[in-house]
């Protein structure tokens, strides 16, 4: 059977009918009205699409930046809306371009710059196309953005997966749109289909390596009849000019110990070095600019020489990718854990590679803990493994420190003492609420001992402070907080006088799960005039459709305020209680 046919993720929702009919029933805002709202959430969208930690703060619209439009059919939308509005989502991430579709006029706006919206719409025609048949595609569709890729017949229904979620994971990974397609005139060999993989140099290749490692299990062999063309593709073609592709081949033996338990030791080599870590068969493939690739090979070579004996990295005072720190002798175990996990753990949350480094004939008080990653990677880590040598022997890394504020606009760490009771409650239960404060600032918030560690850039580090002390003065009483409209990290809602206790919960338990579940902080504050209300605080707005974010927590906001009012049978009261509580919002991104 052809696997040219529609894609069965795609299909049409059974109840997306339903849903463009409901959108018109609630009087779906018009055109104008909502292309505005739509550019303030677009912002906002592309921000937090951004996959490094942010500043905040929109970015600078590219010189021809510009907005085309496309109509389509009303099966078109349901598809290019997909299950949840995600396909819709998915073509957005990848053309980097912002894209809006208007249910009542059947209309598809891309906003972005000329390239943007040109791969923007190229996309939608793709994934429109899949819902009549095989999607058709010549050269005029290479804008430097496309992969092809033959897959055996045999590996197809494998690639793809069931319902096609073999391909959606691994477009979620990597940031790309996949589907398989025929090219040019249509002529077809039966024994092979091709994969069109589109998305950034990284992304495509990632993509492209990991079905590549699914082919080779399905059909081995396959990989060295066309490892040429893989290992050249793409070489130079980044903007610092030096991206290309390495390999090595491994033993049986060396294949499990590279892999690691359930993939663990190639995922963090891939986070630590910054380079694509794949295995296909026996050949390791690192893929990335000169610097990541080189970063990786050494990393592998670091990890196979500690299966002989103790490993010492000489002159890793030069290298900017390592971080030493010394753990005394009677907490390298705790710090360890049995049979490493503690170790792991730290190396999972962060994506760094550590390990002990000694020479042979040394043997003292204290040992060596090498981290090797990114900067931020490693200081978190670092963080981490001081905290918990603190815990087993405290004063290591305390005594004598003293509150710091760094005027480093850059990344830099500054520190908080706390008095004895302020620890346990800036802590939380198994440290949520450090956790929390943390994801909502965009920094790094660790406690080594009653010393808060802060790192990050100056905003950054600057907000995780505020939290804290906000944190803090809200066991004395209501806290005010002035100029909310200046922010850049925060949603004002006005709660209705009669769904207060409702949102906020038992001891607060509703707010705690709305925080956990968009990873912000939210509570109540009283404004210059006294009114109180109730803020979301996080350095991600969201989108309309991500789970993380202050929009998605004033979804859950809304919804609390929803049922509240429809319990209560519409008995809010006239006036400001029974309006929308949507109306009643004010974010700060609208003043930005």
């Amino acid at each position: 059977s052809s696997h040219f046919g529609p894609r069965p993720d795609l299909l049409p929702h059974p109840l997306a009918g339903f849903r463009q009919t409901r959108a018109r029933a609630t009087g779906v805002m018009g055109r104008d009205d909502s292309r505005d709202r739509s550019r303030r959430r677009s912002r906002s969208r592309k921000d937090s699409r951004s996959p490094s930690p942010r500043d905040g703060g929109g970015k600078k619209k590219p010189d021809d930046y510009g907005v085309d439009t496309m109509k389509i059919t009303d099966d078109d939308a349901a598809f290019i809306l997909g299950k949840g509005g995600k396909t819709k989502e998915k073509i957005s991430r990848v053309s980097e371009a912002e894209i809006e579709l208007f249910e009542r006029d059947l209309i598809l706006e891309f906003r972005g710059s000329k390239m943007q919206r040109r791969r923007a719409k190229k996309y939608a025609e793709g994934v429109m196309a899949q819902r009549t048949g095989p999607v058709m595609i010549n050269s005029d569709f290479d804008d430097d953005d496309l992969t092809m890729l033959q897959v055996p017949q045999e590996a197809v229904g494998f690639v793809t997966g069931r319902a096609g979620n073999f391909l959606r994971t691994i477009e979620e990974e990597w940031t790309t749109l996949m589907f398989f397609c025929e090219v040019g005139s249509g002529s077809r060999n039966r024994d092979y289909e091709k994969l069109a993989i589109f998305g950034s140099v990284r992304g495509r290749r990632g993509a492209e390596l990991k079905v590549l490692s699914a082919v080779e299990t399905k059909v081995p062999g396959y990989y060295s009849k066309i490892k040429d063309e893989v290992v050249d593709r793409d070489r130079g073609r980044d903007q610092t000019g030096t991206w290309g592709t390495d390999t090595m081949t491994f033993q049986d033996d060396e294949l499990s110990y590279a892999l690691g338990k359930q993939g663990g030791t190639r995922k963090k080599l891939e986070r630590s070095s910054g380079a694509i870590v794949q295995y296909v068969g026996h050949n390791a493939l690192f893929s990335g600019t000169r610097s990541e690739r080189k970063k990786a090979r050494e990393y592998m070579k670091w990890l196979f020489e500690q299966l002989e004996g103790p490993v010492y990295v000489d002159g890793w005072q030069e290298r900017d990718d390592c971080t030493v720190i010394e753990v005394p002798a009677d907490c390298i175990g705790y710090v360890t854990g049995a049979r490493r996990a503690a170790l792991g753990g730290i190396e999972e949350d962060w994506g760094v590679l550590m390990f002990f480094m000694n020479r042979r004939s040394e043997r003292g008080r204290a040992e060596e803990l090498i981290i090797c990653g990114p900067q931020r990677a490693r200081r978190g880590a670092e963080l981490k493994v001081m905290s918990s040598v603190e815990t087993k022997s405290p004063g290591t890394f305390t005594r004598g420190v003293r509150e710091k504020t760094s005027s480093e606009k850059g990344f830099d760490t500054d520190r908080m003492i706390f008095k004895d009771d302020e620890l346990s409650y800036a802590l939380g239960k198994e440290g949520s609420t450090r956790k929390k404060l943390e994801g909502a600032a965009g920094a790094i918030l660790q406690y080594v001992g009653h010393v808060a560690f802060i790192a990050g850039t100056q905003k950054e580090r600057r907000r995780a402070k505020e939290y804290v002390t906000w944190l803090l003065a809200q066991r004395r009483g209501s806290v005010t907080i002035h100029n909310i409209s200046s922010r850049d990290d925060s949603t004002e809602m006005h709660v209705p006088e009669n769904c207060k206790g409702w949102v906020t919960g038992n001891r607060g338990s509703e707010l705690r799960r709305m925080e956990a579940e968009s990873g912000t902080y939210i509570f109540m504050a009283l404004d210059e005039r006294g009114e109180e209300r109730l803020i979301i605080f996080c350095h991600d707005a969201g989108s309309k459709s991500a789970p993380k974010g202050r929009m998605a927590a004033e979804r859950l906001v809304n919804e609390m305020i929803q049922e509240k009012l429809r319990d209560d049978g519409g008995r809010g009261g006239g006036g400001r209680d029974s309006r929308s509580p949507s109306r009643g919002r004010r974010d700060s991104r609208d003043r930005r």
